[in-house]
């Protein structure tokens, strides 16, 4: 396999400028982006025959600790009673079978942790992967709105051109554009305005000041 699922799927929610580009330039654009929901389903389907293994791995994991654990208790209970009617061989027997259980008890509890923890991880990949998909198909429903229109505006400028500057078009098409792309990536396509650049600026510096807080309160804690 050339791309993990993991890769696939960061791929896909991660999305990207040229790739839109792409799509918005192609002679069949609408093509291009259901071309895009439809890898999403693809990705969903695939996530979701690796979450039903897990959940299956899982399952079958989980009953052999609880099997391996209640064999433990038993042998306990064996063990004592050996030792009451004097056959210490037998006593001996259910000890050592013990001790098999106790070296395997461990790694499927650890087993049974990375799979919860693979099905978590798994179940994130759908909800992500739901979400870029929504957003896809709110990016094509706005490329279809600005195409109308843009061909409205297109046949009501035939007998009304002089109310429609050049820089009124373009102006309208980076705007369309940008809010397919921005729907797309979660990104601007025009870039961030100058009040965005000031707040997340003084986001990063406050951040930055509660890090340096933290540092410090930490030194303080460890000073002897």
């Amino acid at each position: 396999m050339t791309e993990s699922l993991k890769q696939r799927v960061g791929r896909l929610v991660a999305g990207g400028f040229n790739s839109l580009l792409d799509a918005i330039e192609s002679s069949a654009p609408e093509a291009v982006m259901e071309q895009a929901v439809r890898e999403i389903d693809g990705a969903i389907a695939d996530v979701r025959k690796s979450l039903g293994q897990v959940e299956a791995n899982r399952h079958l994991t989980s009953k052999r600790l609880a099997d391996d654990s209640r064999r433990h208790e038993e042998l306990a209970e064996q063990a004592q009673i050996a030792m009451k009617e004097g056959r210490e061989d037998l006593a001996e027997a259910a000890v050592s079978r013990q001790l098999d259980l106790e070296a395997q008890i461990p790694v499927l509890e650890h087993s049974l942790t990375d799979l919860s923890d693979e099905k978590e991880r798994l179940e994130g990949y759908i909800n992500a992967l739901k979400a870029k998909k929504r957003e896809m198909r709110e990016a094509i429903e706005d490329y279809r709105k600005s195409r109308q229109q843009q061909a409205s505006a297109g046949s009501t400028g035939a007998s009304a051109s002089h109310g429609d500057s050049p820089q009124d078009k373009a102006d309208r098409a980076v705007g369309a554009f940008d809010r397919v792309f921005q729907r797309q990536t979660g990104l601007s396509g025009s870039g961030a305005t100058s009040d965005d650049d000031a707040r997340l600026s003084e986001l990063e510096d406050l951040s930055r000041k509660n890090r340096i807080a933290e540092r410090l309160a930490k030194l303080k804690a460890d000073k002897p």
